[in-house]
């Protein structure tokens, strides 16, 4: 097993802090055998949505997840769906965390919560660990085990699954676009005439959906942990998005996050730093897309309607944070200007529709 990375944690924030002894006490009436050492907390700093904390006691590592500070969206953040999904998925892809427990028990963390597997290797998202010589064999290698993963996993049977269940597959990709533009409206906060223009071509011009596979739905590099030598994808996280669905709708999202380096800058820099697939050796969006083609066997004509798609619900995602921070329902200072990023994937969207992927 790979090391882990010295710095993929960090002190918990303030505001996002766990009751220690509360915590401890319900983990050891139900997890065996735990060692007779205190409970250590820390926290992994990515991500702008559910909060996810290593614990520590001894030589028993594990992470939970739980939602969000303040209100949330119905049905959004969902610890008791991603579990099951964790469950389903771990014994027929092996890089999916293995799920320990999920609780309800509001009192424990303030809110449902699931607790899963550490997995250990190194996860890379805006530069590489020092130590790592960056070639653009690596750069290639990393890009193809990506595509690897996701043609293997819209391989999987769902009907080996329970995945059905907490799935619509038929009228997949109607259903999230009416669904999307949706969202946008409820958490609207400025007017912006280009929305209207994007949301009457996404609604005008959805293709027919291919056959129905299991879909990430939020597949993107720092999403992905990898072993020692970079060889191997050793773990893949944040699965709540997971359904079963159109396998090209998946490969939009991960497009949309799967930045080149003639970007335009505020697309490279959305949320800070560029991420590491702008660097030489990398594949392009139309180098993986034509990889995928061309390992899982499907057409990806219209790939131009997906990638626009992805960009409009990056915008939206965006626009609802913005909502929380506006209505005083987060105050972390990092979503004072999500707006402009939402206003900034909109006209992005909008030029992809036109048909620059």
């Amino acid at each position: 097993m790979a090391q882990k990375l010295s710095n993929d944690t960090m002190a918990v924030r303030k505001g996002e802090e766990l009751n220690l002894a509360v915590l401890e006490q319900f983990l050891r009436s139900q997890i065996e055998n735990l060692p007779d050492k205190p409970l250590e907390l820390l926290q992994f700093p990515a991500g702008h949505s559910n909060l996810t904390y290593q614990l520590k006691i001894g030589n028993w590592e594990a992470v939970l997840r739980r939602p969000p500070i303040g209100p949330v969206a119905p049905r959004a953040h969902d610890m008791e769906r991603e579990f099951n999904i964790l469950t389903e998925l771990h014994p027929h892809f092996s890089v999916t965390p293995k799920p320990i427990l999920f609780s309800n028990q509001q009192e424990i963390v303030g809110t449902p919560f699931l607790i899963m597997e550490r997995k250990n290797g190194v996860v890379i998202d805006t530069s590489f660990p020092k130590e790592i010589t960056v070639t653009k064999q690596l750069c290639q290698q990393l890009s193809e085990e990506m595509v690897n993963k996701l043609v293997e996993l819209h391989g999987i049977s769902y009907k080996e699954t329970n995945l059905e269940a907490i799935s619509k597959p038929e009228g997949f990709t109607e259903r999230q676009v009416h669904s999307w533009i949706g969202r946008y409206e409820r958490a609207k906060t400025d007017e912006n005439a280009a929305v209207d223009s994007l949301t009457f071509w996404l609604a005008d011009n959805i293709p027919l959906q291919q056959n129905a596979v299991i879909i990430h739905y939020d597949y993107k590099f720092n999403n992905a942990m990898f072993n020692e030598s970079l060889s191997e994808m050793v773990g893949l996280f944040d699965w709540e998005m997971t359904t079963v669905g159109d396998p090209l709708a998946d490969l939009g999202v991960a497009m949309s996050y799967w930045n080149q380096a003639d970007d335009p800058e505020d697309l490279k820099r959305g949320l800070g730093k560029a991420p590491v697939t702008v660097i030489d050796g990398f594949f392009t969006r139309k180098q993986f897309i034509e990889l995928y083609a061309k390992k899982s066997g499907r057409d990806v004509s219209n790939m131009n309607f997906y990638l626009t798609f992805a960009y409009f619900k990056l915008a939206v995602i965006c626009q609802q944070i913005y909502y929380r921070y506006k209505n005083g329902q987060t105050n972390d200072s990092r979503f004072a200007n999500f707006n402009d990023k939402a206003k900034m994937l909109i006209a992005h969207a909008a030029s992809v529709a036109a048909g620059d992927l």
